[in-house]
């Protein structure tokens, strides 16, 4: 596809009009100012829109459209043991198939075009993710309240054999990482088998970290006066690249070793402020060099996957937080948005606007009214644009969305059967 006469965000995100962007074999092949001499097949017109990298969600639970709406106005605690957990306790294969394309079709909705996920069912989320063609890092999310070892778990087989079945499947669009649920839901014998099996298959670790002050205190009581980071990393599992999620609640040493053992921050501003759980430090942590990317957490917590409307709020809550207008800047916040989320899931190719990037493109409606005027086009991205605004996207060099339409999944089938699932999951409850 050639997009012509189009105004795009560049690798820096600084403004380029009329630009002509070349997509071939799922790369971004040609990026100039003149009509390429090649043929690049389809011609998107471009007068009145804006062409951009697309966004990396790092921490989701996408099933979990099953609970929009579900538990409300509780804290943390209340809300997994009360609500989330009995409802997850009737899940079956079924619904999580549908929920997780539920999801799809919002993420590529609102220009997501790769999501790291930590959830269960993983085959029939791989499912889903090939029949789309959409990108994700996938991880079974392992617990444990005994004294069983890792291999005992029906969850470590299962992670272990979609390693094997779906790792790089979809022409590396779908790959597999592994994943500890959090500190508070295992014991140090699991962890440190987890982090040696995770070492063994060369793969990435997904987890939860200090998402809440009881949890950060509660670590400490049970370990030492460890803090979850420091746990963590003594029993190795920060040994390879890792996701951990939240790290609301860092301190003294946290944000050393974090930035020391390459982890990457996913921050999820809205679901952490509507649980009440509080704000990352996410200046400190820039500052520290650690690697932050943005999450949407769950629709159960967030209510939605509307991204734009999360880099806002990631944007602006650190300046309220710390009462500093200069926190984060609109192009730290599109960085966090997409590269550094690319990097997050092992995908260095990607999160860019250059050439021999792949082709994980968006395309925004600037003829708005709360569009206009422009003065900063990347500050009008992360203040003023609205998730409706996202008209195209393109995963791999091919279009999945566009204009509302959903051009790898059956949006009322998918909207259907999920709703049935919904009613027969209450039914068993």
């Amino acid at each position: 596809m050639l997009f012509q006469d189009i105004t795009i965000l560049d690798d820096r995100f600084e403004r380029r009009d009329h630009m002509y962007v070349g997509v071939s074999d799922g790369t971004i092949d040609y990026i100039g100012d003149t009509i390429p001499q090649k043929d690049y097949g389809q011609v998107y017109e471009g007068k009145g829109k804006l062409l951009m990298t697309g966004f990396f969600n790092v921490h989701a639970h996408s099933p979990m459209t099953l609970l929009r709406g579900y538990g409300e106005n509780m804290v943390l605690q209340d809300w997994l043991n009360k609500r989330i957990f009995p409802f997850e306790a009737k899940l079956d294969e079924d619904a999580v198939y549908w929920a997780t394309k539920l999801a799809i079709a919002e993420s590529l909705q609102y220009g997501i075009v790769s999501t790291s996920d930590m959830y269960y069912f993983n085959e029939q989320m791989a499912k889903a993710v090939l029949e789309t063609k959409t990108k994700f890092n996938l991880s079974c999310s392992v617990t444990c309240f005994d004294d069983s070892d890792l291999w005992q778990l029906p969850v470590y087989r299962e992670g272990k054999d979609v390693f094997r079945r779906y790792h790089n499947a979809g022409d590396d669009r779908l790959k597999i990482d592994m994943s500890l649920h959090a500190e508070y839901t295992s014991n140090e014998k699991i962890v440190r088998q987890l982090a040696d099996h995770t070492r063994e298959l060369n793969a990435q670790m997904h987890v939860h970290v200090s998402e809440t002050k009881a949890e950060v205190e509660g670590c400490k009581q049970r370990h030492d006066g460890k803090t979850p980071v420091e746990y963590l990393d003594a029993l190795g599992l920060f040994d390879q690249p890792t996701i951990a999620a939240h790290c609301v609640w860092l301190e003294g040493d946290d944000f050393d070793i974090l930035a020391e053992r390459g982890v990457t921050a996913a921050s999820c501003p809205i679901s952490n402020m509507k649980i009440s759980s509080g704000f990352a430090n996410i200046p400190k942590m820039l500052k520290k060099g650690i690697n932050v990317g943005i999450g949407t957490d769950s629709v159960a917590s967030n209510n939605s996957l509307n991204f734009i409307e999360e880099i806002k709020t990631f944007a602006i809550a650190s300046k309220g937080a710390y009462g500093d207008p200069t926190a984060i800047s609109p192009v730290e916040a599109l960085t966090c948005a997409t590269y550094n989320g690319a990097v997050a899931q092992g995908r260095k190719d990607c999160g860019k606007m250059k050439e021999g990037f792949r082709a994980d493109l968006i395309v925004l409606d600037l003829n708005k009214p709360h569009m206009r005027p422009v003065h900063d086009l990347a500050t009008n991205v992360v203040y003023s644009a609205c998730g409706s605004d996202v008209v195209l996207t393109m995963v791999d060099g091919e279009v999945l969305y566009r204009d509302g339409n959903f051009l790898t999944l059956d949006l009322e089938e998918t909207i259907a059967k999920t709703e049935e699932a919904v009613q027969r999951i209450l039914a068993r409850l």
